[in-house]
């Protein structure tokens, strides 16, 4: 069995997502959209793999919005489509953070700017905590999506919705993949360090909550994965029908 990790950027590691679907049995493939050097550059052309060759499909997270078609549509807007794609075909699809709102949109949501960010570890409310408990999970966005019309909401918080399940898609906007690795890799961008602290965020404080919630958090990401696969994998299949490129030009028209 074959997992496409889409990676948006240099620095997105799977963490305990990648672990655990290797104790699935699942062979790990990363295509990376954005490299290191067109961080500040980002609307490359990107050649994705056939996505319906993939048994599991898990797009992560960005330091794009989901709706800037100006400024990352080169690939953002083909990434879209062909997500679509392989939702209607059936294809598992977990999308995290960034990732979670490109479902949202490729189904018939939107995404936009969220009033306040969410930085740092939260509780979540949950209708079903056997597939997403309460947390804490970590938060890191600034974004947030409308749920799909025909998507049933999971989870939320007073800021923003964090978990719907649609067909055979699950979009998260946590981030269970983080671990202390992961969030290294995150601050190792100078941006990144500036983008917490402007929030007030302490560092060393944020790092050492990490590390002492490393072991639970590894476990509810393992749980989920399980869940995720057991449950919604092996859904039945609900297609989104409207194009993504008539919507924008339905918005564009208005």
């Amino acid at each position: 069995m074959r997992a496409l990790f889409i990676e948006h950027d240099h620095i997105s590691l799977g963490g305990p997502i990648w672990r655990s679907l290797e104790k699935h049995g699942y062979e790990i493939e990363r295509f990376l959209i954005v490299p290191e050097e067109n961080f500040s550059t980002p609307n490359v052309h990107a050649n994705f793999p056939n996505f319906l060759d993939y048994d599991l499909l898990v797009p992560m997270g960005a330091p794009y919005g989901a709706y800037e078609d100006d400024r990352i549509g080169n690939w953002l807007q083909p990434e879209l489509e062909k997500l679509k794609e392989a939702h209607n075909e059936g294809v598992p699809i977990l999308g995290i953070c960034f990732g979670g709102q490109l479902m949202a949109r490729a189904l018939g949501g939107s995404v936009a700017r969220a009033p306040k960010a969410e930085v740092g570890w939260y509780e979540i409310e949950t209708n079903d905590t056997t597939l997403i408990p309460t947390g804490p999970w970590f938060e890191y966005h600034w974004d947030r999506w409308t749920t799909p019309k025909g998507a049933t909401e999971i989870a939320k918080t007073d800021g923003a919705n964090q978990a719907f399940v649609m067909g055979r898609t699950l979009g998260l906007q946590f981030h269970p993949e983080v671990d202390p690795e992961v969030l290294e890799a995150w601050l190792s961008r100078e941006s990144g360090c500036v983008e917490i602290t402007g929030e007030g965020i302490d560092l060393d404080l944020l790092r050492k909550q990490t590390k002492e919630l490393e072991a639970s958090s590894n476990k509810r990401a393992a749980d989920l994965v399980d869940t995720f696969l057991r449950r919604v994998a092996t859904a039945e299949v609900v297609k989104e029908q409207v194009s993504i490129r008539s919507k924008l030009a339905e918005q564009v028209s208005k």
